[in-house]
């Protein structure tokens, strides 16, 4: 039992990966990671989802076969994953809305990664987070928010309804 417990501690803490969760995982989260790419000037942001949990929300919200690991509907799928978290993961730089560009998704053992750029971001003193993914498919759902700028991580943790965030650097 203590094992158990302990192993289900550590996944909000990004120290045991999502393949070691069974299939009926007892837990649902997104984990997005925001980094300021100050060379490039971007923001580059994915977003990790469990695959069983993320195509349930897809099917639910588009009334659509859904199946993210065939590569042959990858096309399709692509505008799915995009639409979805557009509409699900908003983010503010220093008072101005960004968007993000899509760049796309990959599965990783029992997770989705999806992968976005924000262009033209030079400095960032301030960034506020709208993060609602899957919240309308799991009440339990909590999100973790991890953000670098300038080398400087800040992390906070959202549980459903909560979906706001602020980070001052």
């Amino acid at each position: 039992m203590n094992s158990l417990f302990f192993k289900y501690l550590l996944i909000p803490f990004g120290l045991l990966s999502f393949s070691r969760v069974e299939k009926s995982h007892p837990i649902f989260m997104s984990v997005t990671q925001i980094e300021q790419n100050a060379k490039e000037k971007t923001l580059e942001v994915s977003c990790k989802i469990f695959t069983d949990d993320f195509e349930k929300a897809l099917r639910a919200a588009y009334k659509s076969k859904i199946d993210l690991l065939d590569e042959k509907q990858k096309p399709v799928m692509d505008k799915f994953v995009n639409d979805y978290v557009q509409k699900h993961l908003k983010l503010v730089v220093d008072g101005k809305i960004v968007t993000m560009k899509y760049i796309g998704y990959e599965n990783i053992e029992d997770a989705i990664n999806n992968y976005f750029e924000v262009q033209n971001i030079g400095t960032v003193k301030k960034i506020e987070i709208t993060d609602d993914i899957l919240y309308e498919f799991k009440p339990a759902q909590i999100s973790l928010l991890h953000v670098t700028v300038g080398g400087n991580r800040k992390s906070i943790k959202l549980s459903n309804p909560e979906s706001k965030a602020v980070m001052v650097f």
